[in-house]
């Protein structure tokens, strides 16, 4: 059977923890020219009418409702509502898998960037491999 990839494109929700960080991550993807190879659009809560106080759960449901990958760099498990708590609670052997950037601090540093920008381009291009598998740390 051959292998489908996502070459459709997709689109990561950054999250308002980290959205100064995704926006030097997507710089990085536009530079080294992954976003041409496979259509990738990064996207803030603003964008889509999201408030920055908006709970896990509702940013999660909101993702996955919009066929986004949820990209994050803090998102625990401190309430019935957390993102951990959701995962538990709502994941399916389709949801779209949630990004967490082990060390969002260190996305200053091209070198650590470019890991989790090709990380995020693995999962791009083979995203049905990564369906429900609810979080993945990268790089």
């Amino acid at each position: 059977m051959e292998k489908t990839s996502g070459t459709a494109g997709i689109t990561i929700l950054a999250d308002h923890d980290i959205e100064g960080k995704a926006r030097l991550l997507y710089h990085t993807l536009r530079k080294e020219g992954w976003t041409e190879l496979c259509s990738v659009k990064m996207i803030l809560f603003a964008d889509v009418g999201l408030a920055d106080n908006s709970t896990d759960r509702e940013v999660w449901r909101f993702a996955q409702k919009n066929g986004m990958i949820l990209l994050t760099g803090n998102r625990n498990m401190e309430n019935e509502d957390s993102l951990e708590q959701t995962l538990r609670d709502e994941n399916t052997p389709e949801s779209l898998p949630v990004l967490t950037v082990s060390r969002a601090g260190r996305l200053d540093g091209r070198v650590y960037r470019q890991r989790c920008a090709e990380k995020i381009m693995e999962i791009a291009v083979y995203l049905e491999d990564y369906l429900g598998t609810a979080r993945i740390f990268i790089p």
